[in-house]
């Protein structure tokens, strides 16, 4: 059997002893397992007992080694990968600001997942109601008191209970009006004269309350909800009055004679139990965060497979084959390779491999564990494409001064997003624009002119040509332009501009754009074109375009072959909107660097598997260390290892009520 352990406790030692505290708490575990395993006593009943123990007995090791707050899952499984036993064991800080209490659940072989209980219930504007008043605002609820707080807020007259009050039936809209909970007065809450705070409060009973508003309500039981506890959605009207009247009467809630214990939410928090509850992994949670902030149609696409759980899927099933291969190995350091390992292992073994004289211990995983690591590298292979059409795909205008750069800039943007004027030099900064070109986002920037060095004295025009070499350095598309009237000094600027530039095509597309053109008639034109002919064939120029920013001519083509490159270069489609939904069929692709920096480490510690286990029995422990290193690696982007700081950040990017 083997087991394994994820935490994201928060911990007041230092942080560099987390991983051998975990340690310490896994090979705990794993001894006592072990050892109820070789005395024959394994049995359900022993797992039952076993299991029930082991909160009280975390929670003395959390003491001794000053863990602070968060959650524990352990996983016990056989060599197939049937799980045994699954353990949740949370924890919070009696000092924390939120003084949340969680519970210890576990579930036995059927894998169904608990949720996490919290005793707080949460509440937030989900959307709508900000500065502008919109026409309907978003109001959510969460936590175990969600329904009774519904409940308060329904009731037309002051009570003694509101717990009779008629819900909404679940998942059903229901328009209902909502009515202003009436709280004990400021003076006697702080009162120390309980007898006066009592009959202040039975004073209220039977009054009228005024109304808040009318409005659509759904209700939603756990676990069927999106943070897998008892949850309420308030659609009100959106103006100020109204949103603000809803939210101070759900924190009214808490003050006598109600005393619930309830609170605003905060940063991503409804999101941040949606994962602790198991409704959403780390790499949904990514997306859901992505998919909030899509800007465009392939962002959004992109989001949505993730979402849908292709990605942690394809993780997951890698981390399997890993357990898989380390369970069997471990399995041989600690019986020997002699012992009876049953079917599962059985399917192991490679007859070829142990005709070859080869150690039937890695006979069979070496191959599939190399065929894995050929999987991760072909992952890997992607030209970061995931990531660029996430963030944008950048893109600059370089070229000499007074060349046409910040109109082309306004020509894009179809505003005026630069200054544009006869004087050379004008732009001095960097200027960016976000653009939607064929449902990719765009982020286009116009630079400084870049003079020869040397040639100016003006310390800003310096430090923005040193800004205009590194946005062309930066870029994932160059759009190197001229003026046609005086071209042989732009392509020498361009040239000067390209040296400190990787020019590699499969990473970076250089287009080469002559304007003014309606300055120049057809001859001089043609005779212009003829004279640069070999200077331009020096430079890895995709394509060449002719254009002018005054009269717009030429620019749709070139938006066009701009729109292509940025497809081919994400390997997109773009004949139609049907090719869009096929893109839902690709294969899943990294979206950021957190999960690339992971993969690479897996890949690597793979490689170093492949070293090891050609070295015999010396080395079969390294061997086998080198693919818990993997699987940990991989456990970390899908949240299985260790992830806290990675939650932290990620869920203060969320906004409240979300």
């Amino acid at each position: 059997m083997y087991i394994t352990l994820s935490s994201n406790y928060r911990m007041c030692v230092h942080s560099n002893q987390r991983l051998l505290i975990q340690k310490i708490i896994a090979k705990a575990i794993k001894i006592m397992v072990i050892a109820a395993f070789l005395a024959n006593t394994y049995r359900r009943s022993t797992c039952d007992a076993f299991c029930s123990m082991l909160p009280q007995r975390i929670r003395q090791i959390s003491k001794q080694t000053k863990l602070t707050s968060g959650f524990l899952f352990i996983n016990i499984c056989n060599y197939s990968g049937t799980m045994l036993k699954e353990i949740k064991f949370a924890s919070s800080s009696t000092s924390g600001s939120r003084g949340r209490v969680l519970r210890s659940v576990s579930s036995a072989t059927s894998g169904k997942t608990t949720a996490l209980e919290s005793d707080e219930t949460i509440y937030a504007l989900s959307s709508g109601g900000g500065s502008a008043a919109t026409a309907v605002a978003v109001i959510r609820i969460t936590g175990p008191q969600s329904h009774l707080a519904l409940q308060t807020l329904l009731s037309k007259m002051q009570q003694e209970s509101y717990e009779d009050i008629p819900l909404p039936k679940p998942r059903y809209a229901s328009l209902r009006k909502l009515y202003d909970p009436i709280v004990v007065s400021k003076k006697l809450n702080s009162s120390q004269d309980d007898k006066l705070r009592e009959k202040a409060e039975q004073s209220l009973i039977g009054i009228t309350r005024d109304p808040l508003d009318s409005s659509l309500v759904l209700l939603f039981e756990g676990p069927r909800s999106f943070t897998g506890e008892n949850m309420v959605e308030i659609h009100s009207h959106g103006s100020r009055a109204v949103v603000q009247g809803v939210l101070g009467a759900l924190g009214n809630l808490a003050l006598p004679p109600y005393n619930l214990n309830i609170r605003p939410a905060e940063r991503g928090e409804f999101t941040q139990r949606a994962y602790g509850s198991g409704k959403l992994g780390l790499v949904e949670v990514e997306a859901l965060a992505d998919l909030i902030v899509a800007d465009t149609s392939y962002q959004r696409l992109q989001a949505l497979r993730q979402l849908d759980g292709r990605l942690s899927d394809l993780y997951e099933e890698w981390r399997k084959e890993l357990i898989k291969g380390l369970a069997h190995a471990e399995a041989v350091i600690d019986f020997g390779d002699d012992e009876d390992l049953g079917d599962d292992d059985l399917a192991f073994e490679d007859t070829e491999s142990i005709e070859s004289g080869e150690m039937g211990v890695w006979g069979a995983i070496r191959p599939r564990m190399k065929e894995l690591a050929r999987k991760m590298e072909k992952h890997l292979s992607d030209a970061q494409r995931g990531e660029i059409l996430r963030d944008g795909v950048k893109v600059a205008i370089v070229g000499v001064p007074n060349a046409g750069k910040s109109s082309l800039l306004n020509v894009l943007a179809d505003r005026e997003a630069a200054i544009v004027s006869p004087i050379a030099g004008t732009t001095r900064d960097v200027v960016n624009v976000v653009l939607d070109l064929g449902g990719v986002r765009c982020i286009v920037s116009d630079t400084a002119g870049v003079r020869e060095d040397g040639s100016t004295c003006d310390i800003i025009e310096v430090e923005g040509i040193k800004r205009a070499r590194k946005a062309a350095h930066d870029a994932h598309i160059l759009l190197c332009m001229v003026d046609s009237t005086d071209e042989e000094n732009g392509i020498n600027a361009i040239k000067d501009i390209l040296k400190d530039v990787n020019t590699d095509l499969k990473t970076k597309k250089i287009i080469f754009i002559r304007n003014k053109v309606d300055l120049l008639g057809d001859v001089e034109n043609d005779q212009v074109k003829r004279m640069n002919n070999d200077a331009l064939s020096s430079l890895s120029v995709c394509e060449t375009f002719e254009i002018s920013c005054e009269t717009t001519s030429g620019v749709d083509v070139l938006i066009d072959a701009l729109t292509r490159m940025l497809y081919e270069r994400l390997n997109l489609s773009h004949e139609n909107s049907e090719s869009k939904a096929s893109a839902t069929e690709e294969d899943a692709v990294i979206t950021r660097a957190r999960h690339r920096r992971h993969v690479e480490s897996a890949a690597e510690a793979l490689r170093r598997f492949e070293m090891r286990s050609g070295e015999g029995y010396v080395a079969l422990d390294m061997a086998a260390e080198e693919l818990r290193l993997a699987a940990s690696e991989l456990g970390r982007i899908t949240g299985a290892v260790d992830v806290e700081d990675v939650l932290d950040v990620l869920f203060s990017d969320f906004c409240i009520g979300k």
